[in-house]
Formats: C-alpha cells, sequence, structure tokens
C-alpha cells in the first residue's frame, strides 16, 4: 500500500465523491439484487401457479431477498397469473433500469477523481524536473523521462485507479451478495466460500508474474521514444555518414523486444479473466450439483423455485470477482509504472528554492569563489578555486575540454551547488538568497541557441511579463536583430519552428542575446556564441555581445581564444585547476600553458 500513499493523498480533496460513489454503488447493487430476486414469484407462477405458496426456507422478511418477495407477494397475490407475470416483468425493466441509472452516477461521481489523480501525478512530476539541478540530467535519458511522463502516468490512469475503482465496486457486491446468500441457506454458502479463496490464488500468481515484465516493457518504451528524439534531432548528421541502416536496425531490434515483452504481459494478461471464468464456472456447476442433490434429497430447506433463484444470485458473485482477478493484474502492471514515477518525484534537489532566503534586489560589488571544490560521483571536477570577479569588470575562462570551465559558470546561478567552499555575492553566500532573485541578475547566451516554438517576439520576451513591444525592438536593434525579423513575413510574430529552425544559426544566436538585453542584467555568463559560425554572422554576433557586455559583469567562457584579448583577466583552467591568471599579454610573456593554447589555434 506504500506505493499508492501519494495516489491516497491527491483524492483526500474528494471524500464526497467517494462517499456518493459508495452509496451510489450501494444503490445500484440493490437494485441488481432486487431484479433478480424477481425470479423466484416468476417460476413459482410458472411452476407452484400460485404466488401465495411460499417456499420453506430461511429467506425471511428482513433479508433483501425476502423482503423483495414479501412486497411482490402482496402485490400479486390476488391477481391471475398472467396478470403476476406482466407486473414482475414491468419490476424486473424497472430494477435493471435502476440499476444501472445508479452505476451511471457512480461513475460520474468518481470521474474528476480520477483525473484529478492523473493530472496531478503528470504536473508533479514536470514540475520535479524543473527542480531537479542539471547534472541530474547527464545520466538520463531525455526519452525516458518523457515515457515516464506521458506512458507510465497513463498506466497509473488505465490501471491503478481503474482497479481502485472496481476494488471499491467488486468486494460491496460479493459482500452483499453473500450476504443474501447466508440469508437463503447458510449451508451452501459455506461451501461457496471454500471454493472462493482457491480461484483466488491463482489468479493472485498470475498477477504477480506480471510486475516485473512490464517495468521493463515501460524502459524499453522510453529507450524508442529517446531513439525517435535523437532520430529527427540528428536527421542530418544521419544522412551525412550514411548510418540509416544502422538506426533502422537499432530501432527495429528494440521494436520487436518491446513487442516480444507486449506478448509475454498480454498473453498472462489475457489469461486472467479466462482462468477466473473456468474457475467460476467449475465451482458454479460444483455447488448446482451438490445444492441439487440437497434439495432433491430434502436436506436443505429450499424448493426448486428458491434454489434456482439461488444459484442466479450466486452467478452475479462471478463476473465480480473475475474483475478483481483482472483489477490485480492490472495493478502489478500500474505498480510498475508509478515505481518508475517515483524514481524521479524521489530524486534529490540538490539545490534548494530558498524562499525565506534574501531578495537580491542589485549587485553592487563583487562575485567571489572561495576555496570552491566541486564533485560529481566523487569525481573532483572543480579544486580549491580561488576568484574575485569585481563589479563591471570581464573575466574570460579558458582551458582544454573538461577543464571545468563549464563547471565554474554554471556555479554562479546555482544551476549546481558547491561540494565546499562558498560562492559570495556583494559578501553574502548565494545560498543564502532566493534562487529566483539571484537568478533574476543573470542572464546566460550559450554557445548552442536555446529557442522554443513561438513568435519571435515571445522568444525575446522570455521570462518578461507584459513586456511591451517598443522594448522587445529596441533589444533587438541593440542584438542587430530588427533587420533580419523586419523582413520576415510576421515579423516580429513569426513563429520559429522547433527550436528555431526556421532560422539560421546567426539568426538564432542574435535573438538569444536579444533576450538577454531586454532582461537588462547587471551580470553575463557568455558561453561563446560565436564559435560555430560563418564570417559574416559572427561579425553581426560579436558585435551584438560587445553591445550586451557594456556596463555589465561578464564571465566568459572562451573557446576562440582572440575573442578575450582585452578581458580584464584571464583565468587559465586545467584539471578543474587555476594553473594562470592575468591579462593576455600577461600571459603570453609567461609563456607558459596559455601560450601553448594560443599557439595551437593560430596553428589551424
Amino acid at each position: 500500500m506504500k506505493r499508492y500513499a501519494r495516489i491516497i493523498v491527491y483524492l483526500k480533496d474528494y471524500k464526497l465523491s467517494f462517499l456518493s460513489y459508495i452509496i451510489c454503488t450501494l444503490l445500484a447493487i440493490l437494485f441488481g439484487i432486487a431484479s433478480l430476486a424477481m425470479l423466484f414469484p416468476f417460476l413459482q407462477i410458472l411452476f407452484v401457479k400460485d404466488i401465495s405458496q411460499a417456499p420453506t426456507g430461511k429467506a425471511s422478511a428482513f433479508s433483501p431477498f425476502g423482503f423483495v418477495k414479501e412486497k411482490v407477494n402482496e402485490i400479486v397475490s390476488h391477481s391471475d397469473p398472467l396478470h403476476a407475470l406482466a407486473i414482475i416483468c414491468f419490476l424486473i425493466i424497472a430494477s435493471v433500469i435502476l440499476k444501472n441509472t445508479f452505476l451511471y452516477l457512480a461513475m460520474r461521481s468518481l470521474q474528476p477523481a480520477k483525473s484529478e489523480v492523473v493530472t496531478r501525478f503528470r504536473i508533479e512530476i514536470f514540475n520535479k524536473v524543473l527542480g531537479l539541478p542539471i547534472g541530474y540530467f547527464t545520466e538520463q535519458r531525455k526519452g525516458d523521462l518523457m515515457q515516464r511522463m506521458t506512458g507510465d502516468v497513463g498506466q497509473v490512469e488505465g490501471s491503478v485507479i481503474s482497479a481502485l475503482e472496481g476494488w471499491v465496486r467488486d468486494p460491496l457486491q460479493i459482500i452483499i451478495n453473500l450476504a443474501v446468500l447466508f440469508s437463503i441457506s447458510a449451508k451452501l454458502t459455506f461451501v461457496i466460500l471454500f471454493f472462493i479463496p482457491i480461484m483466488g490464488f491463482f489468479i493472485g500468481k498470475l498477477g504477480r508474474s506480471l510486475k516485473k515484465p512490464s517495468a521493463i516493457l515501460a524502459n524499453r518504451s522510453g529507450e524508442i521514444i529517446s531513439i525517435l528524439d535523437e532520430t529527427l534531432g540528428g536527421l542530418r548528421v544521419i544522412k551525412a555518414f550514411n548510418v540509416e541502416k544502422a538506426i533502422r536496425k537499432k530501432f527495429s531490434d528494440i521494436s520487436y523486444l518491446q513487442l516480444r515483452l507486449g506478448n509475454k504481459i498480454g498473453y498472462r494478461q489475457g489469461l486472467a479473466s479466462p482462468m477466473s471464468e473456468v474457475l467460476g464456472v467449475m465451482m458454479f456447476t460444483a455447488i448446482l450439483w451438490w445444492g441439487g442433490k440437497q434439495v432433491i434429497n430434502h436436506e436443505i430447506p429450499l424448493n426448486g423455485a428458491m434454489f434456482l433463484a439461488y444459484m442466479a444470485l450466486f452467478y452475479n458473485i462471478i463476473d465480480p470477482a473475475k474483475s478483481i482477478s483482472g483489477a490485480f493484474s492490472n495493478l502489478q502492471r500500474g505498480t510498475a509504472a508509478i515505481a518508475r514515477i517515483e524514481e524521479v518525484l524521489n530524486a534529490p534537489e540538490t539545490v534548494d528554492e530558498n524562499p525565506t532566503g534574501k531578495k537580491l534586489l542589485s549587485f553592487n560589488h563583487s562575485i567571489e569563489f572561495r576555496n570552491v571544490c566541486f564533485y560529481y560521483e566523487d569525481v573532483p571536477i572543480l579544486k580549491d578555486i580561488n576568484l574575485k570577479v569585481e563589479k563591471g569588470k570581464t573575466i574570460a575562462l579558458v582551458g582544454s575540454s573538461g577543464a571545468g570551465k563549464s563547471t565554474l559558470a554554471d556555479l554562479i546561478p546555482r544551476f549546481h551547488d558547491t561540494g565546499s567552499g562558498e560562492i559570495l555575492v556583494d559578501g553574502i553566500n548565494i545560498k543564502d538568497y532566493s534562487l529566483f532573485s539571484l537568478r533574476s541578475l543573470i542572464s546566460i547566451v550559450t554557445q548552442e541557441p536555446i529557442l522554443f516554438n513561438d513568435s519571435i517576439a515571445n522568444n525575446i520576451a522570455l521570462g518578461i511579463d507584459n513586456a511591451d513591444r517598443e522594448s522587445i525592438i529596441h533589444a533587438a536593434k541593440i542584438a542587430n536583430a530588427h533587420a533580419f525579423i523586419e523582413k520576415k513575413e510576421d515579423g516580429y510574430d513569426t513563429r520559429i519552428g522547433d527550436r528555431g529552425m526556421k532560422l539560421s544559426g546567426g539568426e538564432r544566436q542574435r535573438l538569444t542575446i536579444a533576450r538577454a538585453v531586454l532582461k537588462n542584467p547587471p551580470i553575463l555568463i557568455l558561453d561563446e556564441a560565436t564559435s560555430s559560425l560563418d564570417t559574416e554572422s559572427e561579425r553581426l554576433v560579436q558585435d551584438a555581445i560587445n553591445n550586451l557586455m557594456e556596463n555589465r559583469t561578464s564571465v566568459v567562457i572562451a573557446h576562440r581564444l582572440s575573442t578575450i584579448r582585452h578581458a580584464d583577466e584571464i583565468i587559465v583552467l586545467r584539471k578543474g585547476e587555476i594553473v594562470e591568471r592575468g591579462t593576455h599579454n600577461g600571459l603570453i610573456s609567461q609563456n607558459g600553458f596559455y601560450k601553448k593554447l594560443v599557439d595551437m589555434q593560430e596553428v589551424k
């Protein structure tokens, strides 16, 4: 039950809905019993010709079955057989209509609660993904996360919630029917109770065998989504390197593996209902034979009509028993889905929001790293970093790939938190500020432009509420983007496609710079944005970057060393440590590691 604690919490707001569901379900069950109870007077009229001849037995007027019998006796006792049959047929139709009406009302009362669980699950996992640190996603496949947010949540809806619904309705139906059966003949009903656990054992064993394959199937579904995402995002490379055949084989292999797993689960799941029906019919036949023998030998106080009515009520238990067995099988699949969802929901959020922290309203003095170390899975990435960035200065981070440049920059907006040491803004540890206020003073321009499938204006105004068109146009002009935007058919209202694919690389990068300009932050983090552009685009983007950096504190991750010659200080990183620092000319004169990096690029 621990797995379903979260679902129960979600359902707390729907107590009245569940109460309504239970009441409507009870009424539906009672009217269903009433419709079957009509069989007794019907059979009496056919075989005894006198409805007033009550059978011997224990169905007293205080039991539901006996109560219906007595009331029907009162209505038809003074009628001729044909008229009595007509009354009984009318009562059967009325009972069935009322039964199904209350079944519908029960379903309707529970539907909002079912939808709420699925919606809250989906929203909670999405919010969790937004709250997790950047490092979490380096180990996770994007397709697998998408599968958990869509397929696994859908599995919860299709199995767990439906099972919980059935586990309220079906046990009620079985319990009430058994109570009525006990009121008619306790001896027969005790025999029935002997067989039910046997049936439950076989169905339960079948259901438990579904859990492990279901978890494997969900993982394979995540792999399929990942391959689709990678393929759609890398079609140019796939075609250029002629790897279509390899990609087709990879996708086909995983698809057929998923097919085999799906068939395995389907075969077992499909076996639950037939098995329960066969076991139910075997039990029904055994009771029919043994009970019929008891009636013939007058060993139980029932006549033929009452016995047949009893068996009809007993058969009414088989369908809910089958439903419970099927629900148990589905529940095992749902349990695997919940486990996968909770792996994400229970992932540690190593960077917390700190909503009660101080509000960082302005940047006045400096950013300082004091003895900062950072580890990834116990592997040291940064070692004993001491660095001070004064307001208005430009600091460049250089070094070989894997030296820790991006990690160092990512620590400032708290995409990661330090393993040890501290980072101070204006003399206060950034962990003591609210995360929102800290990031409000920082803009980031990445090497790969990150844009969304929306209009140009909305991409520039990202994160700015109620930005006016004049401010957006002004930011675009500073970023050298206004001219190409005006040439678009819909201007600033042009939709740019998935990830901005309708724009060139230089156009995409200038939009991200315009976004940073509109935010107007005092602190900039620049992952050099010109390294993958052609000469003309590079000049336009570099001019836009220079405009952006005016009167701001900038931390630049440098790939092309020629672009950071005028930085106030260049920090040279090697294997997570600062090995050199100074101005461009000063470092060249030292003839050290920085000089080697410059020489290597000039040779290229």
